[in-house]
């Protein structure tokens, strides 16, 4: 009769044919030891074979690591593109044999300073601060010290590791986009925002346009606030009523919509009358607009599945060679609305 006793690294051992210390320094993956292939194959198998699970509270006392890490962040659960960010993280966290845990703050101060103090009474080894959009954050006290990731934002200080959209390419590639299609006469909406992505991607869209031999032209650059439709509207109806750009990039994908109504109330018609390229790649919107919106992808998951990775690698003191302040790309999602001239 099978016994329920849990196997031990002793009988690990035996099984294997090796000594009890070869079997710890395979399972605990000690970098220092020196164990032949063939022999740690073996004591994989053998643990394998016997349903071996290694005691967590026992190895974080001895290692003092729990390979555990909590992401926090200021409505991290409730923002629109969270998911991605979170499957990212929590999908490299299990490549590595390590747990995630999610904490979202609310934009609370004092809860947010109350969870931090909680993770380290808990051992967790490092966190993922995540913010619901790019801006600069300053990190708060009670990480200092301690080994943490900004996601999603940059610190306000530039020694501090973090992860985030690169926007100057995402400007420039949604403006390449038109370009490569035929269309000289391109017109921004952008926001009014004092994010960096306002600042970020009109770079992008000027050095675009450079590169591509076309004049600037501040005409064709208006401004809405951050998401509102109503906002993209009336952008693009100043825009196409003072300009009559052939192609506009939106700063985001509402802002598209609206452009799409407005060139509608105008007689125009997307993409034959009017290319449209928009930002987020928000496909509640991007895939129910007529014609389904071509847009970029916000790197979420890339965010949260790279700031695991650099941060479990700090952790283990292995060699990075990544800038602490790493600006990731937004692919191209092409659709149906930009048309070639």
């Amino acid at each position: 009769m099978p016994s329920s006793r849990r196997p031990t690294i002793f009988d690990i051992a035996q099984r294997a044919g090796v000594s009890p210390t070869t079997v710890s320094h395979v399972l605990n993956n000690v970098a220092t030891a020196r164990v032949a292939d063939a022999t740690r194959k073996r004591v994989e198998a053998a643990a394998s074979e016997m349903g071996y699970q290694p005691n967590g509270l026992a190895r974080a006392l001895r290692t003092h690591r729990s390979n555990t890490l909590a992401m926090v962040g200021d409505e991290i659960a409730t923002t629109p593109y969270a998911g991605e960010l979170i499957l990212g993280a929590q999908e490299a966290a299990s490549r590595h044999g390590w747990l995630l845990m999610i904490m979202s703050t609310g934009g609370n101060k004092a809860v947010e300073e109350r969870e931090i103090a909680a993770i380290w009474q808990h051992q967790v080894d490092g966190v993922l601060l995540a913010a619901p959009h790019h801006r600069t954050i300053d990190v708060p006290a009670s990480l200092r010290g301690k080994p943490f990731i900004v996601v999603n934002a940059e610190s306000s200080n530039s020694q501090d590791r973090s992860v985030f959209p690169d926007e100057f390419q995402g400007g420039y590639a949604a403006t390449q986009e038109l370009i490569v299609a035929g269309h000289t006469s391109i017109g921004f909406i952008n926001t009014q925002s004092p994010i960096p992505a306002r600042d970020g991607r009109l770079a992008g869209y000027r050095a675009a346009l450079k590169d591509a031999g076309i004049r600037y032209r501040k005409g064709l650059v208006a401004a809405g606030r951050l998401t509102f439709a109503l906002d993209g509207y009336e952008a693009a109806r100043e825009l196409l009523t003072t300009q009559r750009p052939t192609a506009v990039f939106c700063f985001n994908d509402r802002m598209a919509m609206g452009a799409y109504r407005a060139a509608n109330e105008l007689g125009l018609s997307v993409p034959e009358d009017l290319s449209v390229i928009g930002f987020d790649n928000q496909e509640i919107v991007a895939e129910a607009l007529s014609p389904a919106l071509s847009s970029l992808a916000l790197p979420y998951y890339q965010m949260g599945a790279t700031a695991v990775d650099v941060l479990v690698a700090d952790l283990k003191g292995e060699p990075l060679v990544v800038p602490r302040q790493l600006a990731l790309p937004s692919p191209v999602v092409r659709r149906q609305s930009v048309k070639r001239v």
